[in-house]
């Protein structure tokens, strides 16, 4: 049986941090859904349409084995307003669920009080509900248990290989790589 993994999409995500992670997972062989907050089709900060899968209300995430939030301020600030988005991030950072954000969506977990004692990053200046000593120095991508987080952008596909990784294991992660001429 195939794993499953659900992109939390809402209007203004970062295309690149929401389908970039999306196409890795699915080169690996894993189901990959896209849920939308704000509607069955979701644009993205950069204007790019998207057809929902489902909408979040319809889909029980606790279900999914990787749940993934992408960056982009506005859609990150739909997604806060979104209260299951909050109740799926308490429950994946207190148990041993995949958790994947990049960008901006790891301030979610800050601002909730789930990043303590943990090691995560975001973009650079999202950083301000962060505990003391939680983000590196270097901006990349980070694993600390069933947390995977990246600071950008220009870390999408890295991202992606990681929550590969992290849900299927370091081989597919590497097939996926070599297969996408990733060095």
């Amino acid at each position: 049986m195939a794993k499953t993994c659900a992109v939390l999409l809402a209007d203004g995500f970062e295309t690149i941090e929401a389908l970039a992670p999306a196409d890795c997972l699915a080169r690996a062989g894993a189901q990959v859904s896209r849920a939308g907050c704000t509607g069955s089709t979701v644009t993205s900060a950069q204007g790019v349409p998207v057809v929902c899968d489902a909408e979040l209300a319809d889909v029980d995430l606790a279900s999914f084995d990787l749940v993934i939030v992408p960056g982009g301020l506005g859609g990150v600030d739909n997604l806060r307003a979104c209260p299951a988005v909050a109740a799926e991030l308490k429950r994946r950072a207190t148990s041993s669920d995949l958790l994947g954000c990049i960008c901006a969506a790891p301030a979610l977990l800050a601002e909730n009080g789930l990043l303590d004692g943990r090691v995560a990053t975001c973009y650079p200046g999202c950083d301000t509900d962060f505990p003391a000593g939680v983000r590196p120095e270097k901006n990349g991508v980070y694993r600390d248990g069933n947390l995977v987080t990246a600071s950008g952008p220009a870390f999408a596909v890295p991202f992606g290989l990681a929550l590969v990784a992290a849900l299927l294991g370091e081989e597919d992660a590497r097939r996926v790589a070599s297969a996408m001429l990733v060095e």
